[in-house]
């Protein structure tokens, strides 16, 4: 795999990776650094500006501060954002969006703005499944959908437990 190669001998570090809409609000929001919130709130409103109302036909690498770059790539209604540091790979963090991206869509079938804002849960489940504190952790978009479906499949089996228990308690 040509991914997995590119990323051997590579130290990335992502200090942050958000999903945002056309419309300007936060879809999915991950930090890898720790960020109060009054900041966060700062940060999102400048990459929000600075990723939705960019051209498509510009670059998608921005400085962003001192040390920071942002790294985006618009997919059909959403802008995915990453902050890395000015020394990492633009290139590399637009193949890491990409490679998440081709995990959505494979888990959800073609995945959409709606699929983040009903299946939150299941959408940051993926995210740290491919990402462990701003590096890479998963490369094999299969091992991640085993993996994901694993966890639908144990909740399912807990929710039918539950319910069975919760049938018992009322007959009684």
């Amino acid at each position: 795999n040509s991914f997995c190669t590119l990323l051997v001998g590579q130290e990335r570090m992502i200090h942050f990776l958000l999903l945002i809409s056309r419309q300007g609000k936060v879809r999915l929001a991950k930090w890898f650094n720790p960020v109060p919130v009054k900041e966060r709130t700062r940060i999102i409103r400048e990459a929000c500006a600075v990723a939705v109302g960019r051209s498509v036909k510009l670059c998608n690498v921005v400085e962003f501060n001192d040390t920071q770059r942002l790294v985006f790539r618009r997919y059909a209604s959403l802008h995915f954002v990453c902050a890395i540091d000015k020394e990492d790979n633009e290139l590399m963090t637009l193949e890491m969006i990409h490679h998440f991206v081709e995990v959505l869509d494979k888990y959800f079938g073609n995945v959409c703005e709606l699929d983040l804002i009903f299946n939150f849960h299941k959408a940051y489940f993926l995210l740290d499944e491919v990402f462990l504190n701003g590096e890479v952790q998963e490369t094999s978009k299969k091992s991640i959908l085993k993996y994901a479906h694993m966890q639908e499949a144990l909740l399912e089996e807990l929710q039918g437990s539950n319910s069975a228990a919760a049938a018992l308690l009322e007959t009684a």
